[in-house]
């Protein structure tokens, strides 16, 4: 995680278009300014950047399968459950498949654990749309090559 610039995911461990899912791990970092705050002798990772991390492996799994010509922007978040707290220095696994797509919108599921345990998971929405700016596409591109250590989807 490189929270300083909203960089949720560290690495994309599997992907598969195909059907629809994807893998993830999420690196806490053990400092941030954030833990400063959130909070003092108890750093926690806030929970809306958990759920941050797992639209973020969702968004990364719709621009994967769109082959990088639409961009999904969060919508709308449902039946979020956040179930323990998260430490610094924790390696966590974030899923998320998708459950729907049409009309312009992306549904997916998605859940992170840390040690085979649960710690949250959520019903994510997105709004998939045409590209605003092609800045905003090729710094995707660029991320995306960074974190999936095989490349771009064929």
């Amino acid at each position: 995680m490189r929270l300083a610039y909203f960089q949720m995911i560290d690495t994309i461990s599997k992907l598969d278009c195909e059907n629809g899912s994807v893998e993830a791990i999420a690196n806490v970092p053990t400092e941030s300014t954030i833990f400063e705050g959130h909070f003092p002798g108890m750093p926690l990772l806030p929970g809306v950047l958990l759920i941050e991390t797992m639209a973020q492996t969702s968004g990364y799994l719709l621009l994967a399968s769109r082959k990088f010509e639409a961009m999904p922007f969060l919508a709308s978040v449902k039946n979020a459950k956040l179930r323990t707290f998260v430490e610094p220095d924790t390696k966590l696994s974030v899923t998320a498949t998708l459950e729907h797509s049409g009309s312009g919108f992306d549904v997916t599921t998605a859940e992170i654990k840390f040690d085979g345990k649960r710690i949250c998971n959520a019903q994510l929405t997105f709004r998939v749309m045409p590209f605003p700016e092609e800045r905003l596409r090729q710094e995707m591109l660029t991320r995306f090559s960074e974190i999936h250590p095989t490349g771009l989807p064929s």
